[in-house]
């Protein structure tokens, strides 16, 4: 039996339990700098505290005890400690080449730890699932001001990275990869594709968990995407499932959760911070409340697989754990065939969709004035060709750089990115249109929505 038969077929008969903060319970221990250098980097030349990934290297025995607690606490799946364990994150100490070693390191960790509580406790298996999260970058905003077409990460640098830290993961034994805490759903694609280039690559295949992260209550990712078009996004993936953490706490994620548990035809997960951080930055929901909230989740039919983000601890596992196990999981829907689109919202067309207007205008085979402008280098008068578009009744845009005379990949690229930057234009989809595959190619490495 494979393990996701195996998840499948527990996941059928009851609610998963996800574990609780690796960050909260680390903090917990007061560690000093030179508790995080340990003997081999005491002689670093960058400040380290801070860097809990690194403890899977210089305190193995603190994160295998965390580990061990959540899964006494009643955790089916742990985290491994690699949420910034990627080469990007890691460049913050100085530390890009121990990505790949990191997160061997973290995997083998958090498995030992899981067989040997399994061994124990044989008839409630226990897995570990190797943590993938969004790094200190985002492709789809810009960090200048001046110059919204600019992007400190690129979207192979992204895959790059990812790739190196799915690789370690997959070496070091996990039983799922976890792309979490998403806040850009292009940062997520882009580790999704490194994913699959090691699938396809020959390397051994796990079920994918994805979990996006809504930062307030106006329901959307930080990269502007409400839930159901980040589903719409990432559901190619065909991922194990879907859900949410982090950002909010349980009481605020309800309608989002909602939305998923309609929408997405594979299980939903939810693993909410406790709370929102007080003035001191803490977190004060008690194991009781997350308890009383997410069992009303259950009971209502969202959920297949529960935890908790930040401010979690095993008391917290303990609590959600028993508040669940006596509910059914949520039966995951079967779902009519639509065609559905994405930008920063949804794009559904059902039988009773009437005509859908694609804006053509953006099209430089199409618009003697967008082909001009682009010609010109003009780019921000020609984001208000689009602009138009949309209020005019576009559903879709069309974008085309199709001519002998443009570097088509070039213009492609930096259009896309600006027109990311404007809510107005980014909220419907785009039509990445080319006869050219490199062109093509250098669009879809721009654009976070379907």
């Amino acid at each position: 039996m494979t393990v996701r038969t195996q998840l499948l077929d527990l996941a059928r008969r009851r609610i998963l339990i996800l574990d609780g903060a690796m960050g909260t319970m680390i903090q917990a221990h007061h560690l000093d700098e030179e508790d995080y250098r340990g003997a081999r980097f005491a002689d670093w030349p960058g400040n380290l505290q801070g860097n809990n990934d690194l403890l899977s290297l210089t305190q193995p025995q603190i994160i295998a005890d965390i580990h061990r607690q959540f899964l006494d606490a009643g955790a089916d799946i742990v985290e491994t400690n690699t949420f910034n364990a990627t080469a990007i994150s890691q460049a913050d100490y100085g530390m890009e080449a121990l990505a790949y070693e990191l997160n061997v390191a973290a995997a083998t960790l958090a498995r030992a730890v899981a067989d040997e509580v399994t061994a124990a406790t044989p008839e409630k298996p226990r897995f570990v699932a190797g943590a993938l999260g969004p790094t200190n970058k985002t492709a789809s905003l810009s960090p200048d001001v001046n110059d919204p077409s600019f992007r400190n990460i690129s979207y192979d640098q992204l895959v790059t990275a990812y790739k190196e830290q799915a690789r370690g993961l997959l070496d070091g034994g996990v039983d799922l990869l976890l792309i979490e805490t998403i806040f850009d759903t292009l940062n997520a694609k882009a580790a999704f594709f490194a994913v699959d280039e090691l699938f396809a690559e020959g390397a051994r295949r796990v079920p994918i968990m994805i979990s996006g992260t809504i930062v307030d209550q106006s329901g959307r990712t930080l990269s502007g995407q409400t839930t159901e078009a980040f589903w719409i996004s990432m559901k190619h993936a065909k991922p194990f499932s879907i859900g949410l953490n982090c950002a909010l706490g349980a009481d605020q994620m309800r309608p989002y959760l909602e939305t998923l548990a309609t929408v997405a035809d594979t299980l939903t997960s939810i693993y909410p911070n406790a709370g929102l951080p007080n003035e001191f930055g803490e977190y004060d929901d008690t194991p009781e409340h997350m308890a009383r909230v997410l069992g009303g989740f259950a009971r209502d039919g969202f959920v297949n697989i529960v935890g908790g983000c930040c401010g979690t601890t095993p008391d917290h596992i303990r609590a959600i754990a028993a508040a669940v196990a006596e509910t059914a999981p949520r039966a995951v829907p079967t779902l009519p065939v639509r065609t559905q689109f994405s930008g920063l919202e949804p794009l559904v067309i059902t039988k009773e969709t009437n005509f859908v207007n694609i804006g053509e205008r953006t099209n430089v085979a199409g618009s003697a004035k967008f082909k001009r402008l682009i010609a010109e280098g003009d780019y921000e008068e020609a984001t208000r060709v689009a602009a138009q578009q949309i209020e005019n009744g576009a559903q879709l845009i069309d974008v085309n750089f199709d001519d002998a005379m443009l570097d088509g990949e070039a213009a492609m690229s930096r259009f896309l990115k600006l027109i990311a930057t404007e809510p107005d234009i980014a909220r419907v989809p785009v039509v990445i249109d080319s006869s050219k595959w490199s062109i093509l190619e250098a669009g879809l490495k721009c654009v976070q929505g379907k």
